[in-house]
């Protein structure tokens, strides 16, 4: 520890991580307390037989020279076919992607391709969208469902022509700036979701293509928080419970509150820290250890790829189950130059890819579907999006009944307003959308901004547009603005306000009052400007995730049974959600059949018109069981009896307690008997079975194998 008063905070920190009380005799320690950083000349009272050993420890670290490089990419390299550099490889993808993608009209986006490219290639990140392609590539053409993008690399028509994304830039009007900025040189951040449960495949690929030694997982640090810390700190030092739990419960529940805030906020958690002794040292504890990490884990998503081996460049260390991650966090990495990827697995693509299979749809169909179906839009403002990504939320739900959303503008505008924050401006944006003729524009340059969301500023690329297109700032600055009024930068704002009003001819910008709009106008405008920019939000991220909403929408209202089939399969170890989606499909007017060993998989299955209840969701059912079941009834036909199913599933891993909870469930109702027979029954089948199994082993003889059958 650093200082010497840290002694006894780091003996805390010590029990807290061996799980021991400080108050245990038998436990690791740093006894004496002189475990601190020692100054210079306290060394020399120390030590006063050894100043040589002092000098050279100078000596030592005046030697030492470790330079770490920032900023400066270190990106693996694509492999492209012979012929090709990297650059001319993503020129030729982009241009057949782009008409295949607009087909006729693909001549009128290849100025905006090419301006993206090349800022791409000015940047050096060449390499990193080949990469992305490739993987992505991979996953579609390995049948693992991928989403239509997300964040902002969404604005970006390269990333559209590569199928890196699906959704169209132009269509929507999002900003390829918002995303990869020339005047602010950051890594870009695609972010990709996958179906869940095939994620791993993707990422071993990755391992596959670019070598296991370069491509590691990220790690996380859980850090102790506010109301974590008081609990552990509690517990080490032996107090009360009850005592501890009512301390930490006296700090508000806020995303980022410390210790510090709490006690000057909060005067009920002020009024313990100062009247009560015990309470005193217990916060004062906490705050020293506040912050501190707890423990490692893997970051959820995160994967880096290196141009060499990873431990050239970062510090590694195992994870509790083995996997290799890094030392550095993710931050960190980035500072370094380092590729990182988000790898992200969404439950909901898991849904729509087991729908889409059971209603018979291929993989790609869900973006060729029709997104302006007003059948599909009355279902949402009726209220019935249960189910549906982003918007069955109880608030979120009220909020489309009020909305009647009609076309995608509206669901990408509903997803980014339901936030804390914007939420204040919802009732405007309604008024706007039922009564237009009430929408008002400062000026005539606002209209094409602000038509599509009712007069009101809701995305960052709003933000963008109006400094653009009213003070002709260039893109790349007005992204600059936006980050600006997001982080509430005064100084930054005074200067920029006087730059949108008046102008600057020296940085090239012409100004609001030069462009024909009076000052008052400009001022009022810049005001309202900074007022939504706190809460705007990216759009290109609200696209993404609307055209998924719309997409399980779109397979509740045209497929509702394959819908809810994959929509319960994908919560079968939640039974709380799986009971209120039975309720859903009773008001569907769809019934839920009990589990059946002749009739149902280990998800919820498709019977006609009807869902059948998955056999996975009977309790301590093994998944080995159920698929050695399905293999069972394929090859050799439905099961007659419960003996005849004992029969031909005994060696595939059934026992006793599998057989009775598929009888208690009803999954044998169907073979002629009651529950209460085979309950009385099934035993007894067993032993016999297993008793005749024993004597005529295959390949050996019994005693009677050797007498004529009329003597046996």
């Amino acid at each position: 520890y650093t200082f010497k008063e840290d002694a006894e905070a780091h003996d805390i920190l010590l029990c807290i991580q061996t799980k021991k009380l400080v108050t245990d005799e038998d436990r690791m320690r740093y006894d004496g307390g002189q475990y601190y950083l020692k100054s210079e000349e306290e060394m020399r009272k120390l030590f006063p037989y050894a100043q040589q050993a002092i000098d050279n420890t100078q000596k030592v670290a005046d030697r030492c020279h470790v330079e770490i490089e920032f900023g400066n990419y270190k990106l693996p390299q694509f492999d492209v076919p012979d012929g090709y550099t990297a650059w001319e490889y993503l020129q030729k993808l982009c241009k057949e992607g782009l008409q295949k993608r607009y087909g006729t009209q693909a001549k009128q986006h290849e100025e905006r391709l090419e301006e993206e490219l090349a800022v791409i290639h000015k940047m050096g990140f060449v390499d990193y969208f080949l990469i992305v392609w490739d993987f992505i590539r991979y996953a579609r053409e390995n049948g693992i469902s991928v989403g239509p993008g997300r964040g902002s690399a969404a604005g970006s028509i390269v990333s559209y022509s590569l199928g890196i994304t699906n959704i169209d830039p132009i269509r929507y009007n999002l900003l390829f700036e918002r995303f990869l900025n020339p005047e602010r040189v950051t890594m870009p951040d695609i972010d990709i979701d996958f179906c869940y449960e095939n994620r791993p495949r993707v990422i071993d690929y990755v391992m596959e293509k670019y070598g296991k030694d370069h491509v590691v997982q990220i790690v996380t640090f859980g850090t102790m928080a506010a109301r974590g810390v008081i609990r552990d700190v509690g517990r080490v030092l032996d107090l009360p419970y009850n005592y501890v739990d009512s301390i930490a419960k006296a700090v508000p529940m806020e995303l980022g509150i410390t210790i510090e805030k709490a006690l000057q906020h909060n005067p009920e958690f002020k009024n313990i820290y100062q009247t009560d002794e015990q309470a005193r040292n217990l916060i004062d504890m906490s705050k020293r250890l506040e912050g501190l990490p707890r423990h490692t884990s893997m970051h959820a998503a995160g994967v880096l790829i290196s141009p060499k081996p990873v431990d050239e460049y970062v510090p590694l260390s195992k994870a509790a189950d083995g996997t290799i991650t890094t030392q550095y966090t993710m931050t960190t990495l980035e500072e370094l130059g380092l590729l990182k990827m988000d790898f992200l697995g969404l439950r909901t693509l898991t849904v729509i890819q087991n729908a889409a299979k059971m209603a018979g749809l291929k993989d790609d169909t869900l973006m060729d579907i029709d997104f302006d179906d007003q059948n599909v839009y009355e279902m949402i403002g009726a209220g019935k999006t249960e189910g549906v990504f982003q918007l069955e939320s109880a608030g979120m739900t009220q909020f489309m009944t009020e909305l009647k959303p009609e076309n995608m503008e509206d669901i990408i505008a509903g997803i980014s307003l339901y936030r804390p924050g914007p939420m204040d401006y919802i009732p405007q944006y309604i008024e706007g959308k039922n009564n237009r003729d009430s929408v008002t524009y400062d000026c005539p340059q606002l209209e094409p901004i602000l038509a599509p969301t009712y007069g009101c500023i809701v995305y960052q690329e709003q933000v963008m547009q109006i400094v653009r297109d009213l003070a002709g700032y260039t893109l790349g600055r007005s992204d600059l603005v936006r980050r600006a009024m997001s982080k509430k930068k005064a100084d930054v704002m005074a200067r920029e306000r006087q730059n949108f009003v008046y102008g600057n001819e020296e940085e090239g910008v012409p100004g609001c009052i030069s462009n024909g709009i009076s000052e008052q106008t400009a001022n009022k405008i810049f005001d309202e400007m900074t007022d939504f920019a706190k809460y705007a939000f990216n759009k290109s991220h609200a696209a993404a995730y609307a055209v998924v909403s719309y997409q399980t929408a779109y397979l509740k209202y045209y497929y509702p049974v394959e819908f809810m089939a994959a929509l319960m399969t994908s919560v079968i170890d939640n039974s709380t959600k799986v009971a209120e989606y039975i309720q859903v499909c009773r008001h569907m007017g769809i019934a839920v059949l009990p589990p059946n060993v002749n009739d149902g998989y280990a998800g919820f299955s498709v019977s006609g018109k009807d869902i059948r209840y998955g056999l996975s969701a009977i309790k301590s059912i093994g998944r080995s069981v159920i698929d050695g079941l399905v293999q069972e009834r394929e090859e050799n036909g439905k099961f007659k009896s419960l003996k005849d199913f004992i029969e031909r599933m005994t060696g595939r891993e059934l026992n006793r307690r599998a057989v009775e909870n598929f009888i208690k469930g009803g999954a044998f109702d169907g073979l002629g008997g009651t529950r209460k027979q085979f309950m009385q029954v099934y035993g007894s089948i067993i032993d016999q079975i297993v008793n005749d199994r024993k004597t005529t082993m295959a390949g050996q003889m019994s005693l009677f194998d050797m007498v004529a059958p009329e003597e046996k």
